[in-house]
């Protein structure tokens, strides 16, 4: 799998679909999975990576702890196993674009080994809120990066 990289800005239609981005096409071909991500927004994986996702989280996570249940649960419970047509379109079930306040303007951004769905208005809000820190942070955050 690549690492998926940019931004994008398609619209969700009228029958709740959303066309992906040309450049993930090559990833997402053989399906993909999309649950709720952290901060309002929708993720999206390769089918094959969710499955990682999945088995890293169930080796690690104890079933003795709460924090990890209650995060597997919320993860699970709203994925959406879908195959892209052949224009790469797939539907967001209604439940996801409630949890991530989908309207029609989207943005699509590639976040390493998945990319997130943001409804526009909510992804400016979060650049805005998050430039300042982003600008100063990253050798706090993680070290040794430049």
């Amino acid at each position: 799998m690549a690492t998926l990289l940019g931004t994008y800005t398609p619209k969700l239609d009228e029958k709740g679909r959303i066309i992906l981005p040309a450049k993930f096409a090559d990833d997402f071909e053989e399906g993909i999975v999309l649950t709720r991500g952290q901060d309002r927004c929708l993720y999206v994986y390769s089918s094959t990576e969710f499955d990682a996702v999945h088995q890293r989280m169930r080796a690690s996570a104890s079933g003795n702890n709460k924090q990890a249940r209650d995060f597997i649960r919320l993860l699970l419970s709203a994925a959406h196993a879908e195959t892209p047509d052949r224009q790469r379109r797939v539907t967001v079930p209604p439940a996801l674009r409630a949890y991530a306040g989908l309207e029609r303007d989207l943005v699509v951004i590639g976040a390493g080994n998945h990319a997130e769905i943001w409804d526009a208005a909510a992804w400016n809000d979060y650049v805005s809120a998050n430039e300042d820190d982003f600008a100063s942070a990253a050798g706090e955050v993680i070290p040794d990066l430049f």
